[in-house]
């Protein structure tokens, strides 16, 4: 019937009416540790909102600064010049040095803008950039720095990662490293040398040579990708749901929503594809700390990869970019996984399970 035919956003007719929307993007996350970010990379402050989080956890300002400090950007040569304090600021939720079970709300003011050396992409599309499909999906967008769709956004996330922290039990373990860029590839693995070198790497040797390739490739006016593993040590066991909340889809979903990231898998990934049955099933570590979607009690094993900074030429020449994004995404890909593990976990226990 006519009276029933609705027409593609932003406008459908319904029963004579004409209803119009604005376009809408999804800025939260999760179900019942739940967050909201906002804020753009040149605008005044970004932060996030996070609902869901118990009453009575020991929480300060404090507690954000060592995680923020390894996100932030002006750590090394090998990422941007853009040089941000990234002091956090509690505005609610948190009385006494501890949450009230309200949304607790934070926030990072930016300090080190240099707006007008985006002037040019007001118009000007940067390939591999979510510029042009910004312009095109709602018309109006903030061109600076790339402004919603920044990397900067992150900040939000690491905030939050270290209250998702909070509420899992105190042996679980988050470690993400760098085990490949470009073709340079971690053989050991050492957790004490990761924050030892820029690129995050837990072999040392290898470490050594990615950061001379990136900065090779800096001086040529290029850029690098790589490969970040993420191991999740003393996973509590049975988080996730059969069918639609199973922890490999949502841990799937946190990853691949962190800008630059074009990949994940877990356990022995995409060489399933090259396996045998009888080879699959002799080594748990191929199940990567899941199956059927629930934890298994064994480590996770996540990876994920990303792709090369595109900020290059001129647009390299007047911004302020990383030649290699892969040693400031890992404590982003540490924040999303506690996020996603601390929400099954809330989930279990109102299961009581």
């Amino acid at each position: 019937m006519k009276g029933d035919v609705f027409h593609s956003a932003p406008s459908f007719w319904y029963h004579g009416v004409t209803f119009t929307f604005s376009a809408m993007a999804s800025n939260s996350f999760g179900n019942l540790f739940r967050i909201t970010t906002f804020g753009e990379s040149h605008g005044p402050a970004l932060g996030v909102v996070i609902d869901g989080c118990p009453a009575g956890i020991p929480f300060s300002e404090e507690d954000l600064i060592p995680e923020l400090a390894r996100r932030r950007p002006g750590q090394s040569a090998v990422t941007t010049a853009r040089n941000e304090p990234d002091e956090p600021r509690i505005l609610s939720g948190v009385f006494e040095g501890k949450t009230t079970g309200m949304p607790i709300a934070v926030i990072v003011e930016n300090t080190n803008q240099q707006s007008e050396d985006y002037e040019l992409l007001r118009k000007a599309f940067r390939p591999g950039h979510a510029d042009e499909a910004m312009a095109e999906k709602y018309g109006h967008r903030d061109h600076r720095g790339g402004g919603r769709a920044s990397g900067r956004e992150t900040v939000a996330r690491v905030i939050a990662g270290v209250i998702a922290r909070k509420i899992l039990p105190k042996d679980v373990c988050i470690i993400g490293h760098t085990i490949k860029i470009g073709p340079h590839e971690a053989q050991k693995f050492d957790a004490k040398q990761i924050e030892k070198n820029p690129v995050r790497c837990a072999d040392k040797e290898k470490a050594k040579e990615m950061e001379e390739y990136i900065l090779q490739l800096k001086e040529e006016g290029d850029s690098a990708g790589g490969l970040v593993e993420v191991r999740v040590e003393h996973t509590p066991k049975h988080l996730g749901d059969p069918v639609f909340e199973k922890l490999k889809a949502n841990l799937a979903k946190a990853m691949l929503s962190i800008p630059a990231v074009t990949g994940f898998s877990y356990g022995a990934g995409f060489k399933t594809a090259e396996m045998q049955g009888t080879e699959y099933i002799a080594d748990k570590n191929n199940f990567g700390g899941i199956l059927g979607g629930i934890s298994t009690g064994d480590d996770l094993v996540l990876h994920l990869s990303v792709k090369p900074t595109t900020s290059l030429g001129d647009v390299a020449k007047q911004g302020r970019h990383d030649s290699c994004i892969v040693p400031r995404v890992i404590p982003v890909a540490e924040a999303m996984v506690a996020m996603v593990l601390a929400d099954a976990y809330l989930m279990q226990k109102t299961q009581g399970i």
